[in-house]
């Protein structure tokens, strides 16, 4: 067993960008469906309603409010400005529905694989459950556990999310660690107590727009994807 399994026993993982590729994915399908839009400026601008949707449940304008709803809500803005609004409802639906059918990374399977060996590892996502069951089915994503906004009802950052994962397993904070690609998220994490690795993911938001993945020290780890995290982990 390695020192860092019995330091950090459970692995908390945000999903989006960090395990699975939502951008790609997501041009991938707009592509196919509707090869007469800008697939690239529609995932984009969908992902760009994410936060400010969420930060309505956040500020109290909204009550609880699944993801799979907000989501739909961002879509129904969007129909009109990439000239869709002649999609019928059960297009919108399937459309609509893309985030649970997103491709994980390329390494993220047998990366996840091999973390499983020494650490509980589980979703950690604003995601709801029922999308995040759906993501792993289809992509084979082997959690042990999957966890969400959804059960504490409050989405990243707010502390009830990463101390209500904490207490799911019974543990302290630093003896669970979030996985991210997000510098936001770990902060929010580390601010709550937890051990914190950032992943490398330049393309998260296309080849036109890669991220700057520099390291920041105060995160526990940092790592180029999740092979090399399980190297460093003794995985």
């Amino acid at each position: 067993m390695s020192s860092s399994s019995t330091t950090t026993p459970v692995l908390v993982f945000d999903v989006f960008g960090t395990v699975v590729d939502w951008h790609g994915s997501i041009v991938r399908e707009v592509q196919a469906l509707y090869p007469q839009i800008d697939a690239d400026a529609f995932a984009t601008a969908w992902r760009a309603g994410y936060q400010p949707a969420m930060q309505r449940v956040r500020s109290g304008e909204l009550g609880w409010t699944l993801i799979d709803d907000l989501h739909r809500m961002v879509l129904e803005a969007l129909l009109p400005r990439f000239g869709l609004t002649h999609l019928s409802e059960a297009e919108r639906d399937h459309l609509n529905r893309v985030w649970h059918r997103l491709d994980p990374w390329p390494d993220a399977v047998a990366g996840l694989q091999r973390l499983k060996a020494c650490h509980t590892i589980c979703t950690l996502s604003n995601g709801n459950i029922g999308l995040l069951t759906n993501m792993a089915k289809r992509a084979g994503l082997p959690w042990d556990c999957v966890l969400s906004a959804e059960v504490f009802r409050a989405y990243k950052p707010d502390p009830r999310a990463y101390l209500g994962a904490v207490a799911v397993f019974r543990l302290r904070p630093e003896q669970v660690m979030l996985v991210a690609a997000h510098h936001d998220d770990l902060t929010a994490a580390r601010a709550c107590g937890l051990a914190t690795a950032y992943v490398e993911r330049p393309l998260e938001f296309g080849a036109a727009r890669p991220k700057d993945v520099s390291p920041v020290a105060a995160n526990t780890w940092h790592a180029r994807d999740f092979g090399h995290l399980a190297d460093q982990l003794g995985c």
